[in-house]
């Protein structure tokens, strides 16, 4: 039975006490037959085997110790690419997400893979290595009570990075490059009929029933848009109608909430909005960054198609959101006015799923018309996106948004050590 002694020896791990430098040094003094292994490995201070090992071929040198990275140093460096440039256009990555995007890339070249995300031990091993290239920091240090209203320093950094890329990129007289696309939702009921009062006994309907749907627009400054996309809650309705009855050119997608997910993004923006967009680049994309999550794809393609994705500071949309300050409001009230629904509030329509396409259509219309235009663009306009203004915060703007970032863990930021200016990133073009 082995001694207490050297079971703590097995136990205790050991430290590297040598350097690669050193280790490369020595492998050129055996090959070049100035040393033997054994003399070059008391010279340099690195272990016999180990040299040995690499004189040959065992190990290939420069190599690590250890298991091997679950992805390769070139990925990681993409990776941390990845999360400055996020973190310099408006969205930092929290922890969920780059784990999310490392991901991505390892199940990109393991296509059978027994686990669906990486762990743990792989985001603690990750943050060593890259100590000097990200920092994690608490998402927002405001007290509680601010989180659910405009910050101006929130407004003030969304200007100042809106104003630095447009000059960079040279857009600040190109409305037809610059886009905004926002979704807004349709909370659906049944059609209000007259009964005898005797025949409505017992046919009340079931609470929670309702059809959710949201359509995700887009469009530039100039007043062009690209086709809506069209999502319904849960599945399809029965049938083809909803397509061929619905807007020309539309988008249709469905997800359990009937809202826009990353992987709908996904799908938009790499299927929908690139096909359809201007041939002219660079193109700017401003959006609610936090209601609809990138992912690595919609990174990538955006780089390489040369399309500055640009978030929106959280709580901000009612005066930030162009599509929210006008063309919104006028699409619904189209739509209610189709629908003959003169109750109709902002979101609930009493319309059913299968109908939806097709009185959208004739709502979506109005795009088409002189005053849905004007409207697109007073909506720039008044949110001071183009022409480019950054207006005076005021009381009036201080006030609660209609939602609240649930979000509150870290999230990655740019170092000291790895910070370049906006300039360095939009001036560079996309990276191939």
């Amino acid at each position: 039975m082995p001694s207490r002694n050297r079971l703590d020896k097995i136990g205790r791990k050991t430290k590297k006490k040598w350097t690669e430098e050193a280790m490369e040094r020595a492998l050129i003094e055996v090959k070049s037959g100035r040393c033997t292994v054994r003399q070059a490995a008391k010279q340099f201070g690195v272990p016999k085997s180990s040299l040995g090992d690499r004189v040959s071929g065992r190990v290939t040198p420069g190599c690590r110790s250890g298991p091997a990275q679950l992805i390769t140093s070139a990925d990681e460096e993409l990776l941390v690419e990845f999360s400055l440039y996020m973190s310099r256009h408006g969205f930092p990555m929290t922890k969920q997400q780059l784990v999310s995007f490392a991901s991505s890339i390892y199940k990109r070249q393991h296509r059978k893979v027994a686990f669906s995300k990486l762990g743990q031990t792989w985001w603690l091993n990750f943050r060593k290595r890259q100590e000097k290239n990200i920092t994690i920091q608490p998402a927002d240090n405001v007290v509680r009570g601010r989180t659910v209203c405009v910050r101006k320093e929130a407004v003030d950094q969304f200007f100042h990075l809106l104003s630095t890329v447009m000059d960079a990129r040279g857009l600040r007289d190109k409305p037809q490059q610059i886009f905004n696309c926002n979704e807004t939702g349709f909370q659906l009921g049944r059609k209000r009929v007259i009964l005898p009062k005797y025949a409505s006994q017992g046919l009340k309907p079931a609470l929670g029933l309702r059809d959710h749907i949201s359509v995700l627009a887009c469009f530039s400054a100039a007043g062009e848009d690209i086709p809506p996309f069209i999502i319904y809650s849960k599945a399809y309705p029965g049938g083809v109608c909803y397509k061929t009855q619905g807007p020309p050119d539309a988008l249709y997608g469905w997800s359990d909430t009937g809202c826009i997910n990353s992987e709908l993004f996904k799908k938009w923006f790499l299927k929908h909005f690139l096909p359809c967009a201007p041939k002219e680049r660079p193109l700017l994309l401003i959006f609610d960054g936090h209601k609809s999550p990138v992912n690595l794809e919609v990174v990538e393609a955006a780089r390489k198609e040369d399309v500055i994705l640009l978030c929106l500071p959280p709580h901000c949309s009612h005066i930030l959101q162009p599509l929210d300050a006008g063309l919104f409001v006028l699409l619904k009230q189209r739509f209610a006015a189709l629908i003959g629904d003169g109750c109709a509030t902002d979101t609930h329509f009493a319309v059913s799923k299968k109908e939806f396409s097709g009185v959208f259509k004739g709502a979506y219309q109005i795009v088409e018309e002189e005053d849905g235009v004007r409207t697109v663009k007073e909506g720039f306009r008044k949110c001071g996106i183009y022409p480019l203004s950054h207006f005076p915060i005021n009381d009036g703007h201080l006030m609660p948004s209609h939602g609240i970032d649930s979000a509150a863990e870290g999230s990655l930021s740019v170092s000291a050590q790895g910070l370049h200016s906006i300039g360095d990133i939009t001036a560079a073009g996309p990276s191939s």
